[in-house]
């Protein structure tokens, strides 16, 4: 049996008739093969990595729309100073789903001891994962470049 094969992202579809649970890091994919809460397998097989949102969906071409939903994953709740916390954060480039009383983070043993020396309180949880997109409209922040050409510092 061959699988449904797409390489369209659907900005905000309405039409989902099944959906996807993906990791914060599995959705930055290119190609692959992924299964639904329904069983359907297919693959997703796109001209080029891309970050894949929560809420956004992969279009079959079969008609059918299958939306994307941020997994459970293992993250620390950072509370305390939130303002300074942040900045250490994004200054690491790690990231950082921002609420008002709290941030999330992955798990990562090095940075959460980094937040306790600096007074953060971490809390372990298991929740769904959407960090801030990069602030040059990418969903991403791999590497510390802007545009096609980085800058020293």
């Amino acid at each position: 049996m061959t699988l449904p094969v797409t390489q369209t992202v659907v900005p905000h579809p309405d039409n989902c008739t099944d959906r996807v649970h993906l990791t914060y890091d599995d959705r930055f994919l290119r190609r692959k093969v992924l299964t639904t809460e329904r069983g359907l397998r297919f693959l997703v097989d796109l001209e080029q990595t891309t970050s894949v949102d929560h809420g956004q969906g992969f279009a079959l071409p079969n008609g059918a729309c299958i939306e994307v939903v941020a997994a459970e994953e293992a993250l620390y709740a950072v509370t305390g100073d939130l303002t300074r916390l942040a900045w250490h954060v994004g200054n690491r480039h790690t990231p950082c789903q921002i609420e008002g009383a709290r941030l999330l983070i992955q798990r990562d043993p090095v940075i959460g001891h980094m937040l306790e020396h600096l007074g953060a309180v971490l809390q372990e949880v298991n929740e769904p994962f959407t960090p801030e997109g990069g602030a040059y409209g990418h969903g991403r922040t791999h590497a510390h470049e802007h545009g096609h050409t980085a800058h020293a510092h």
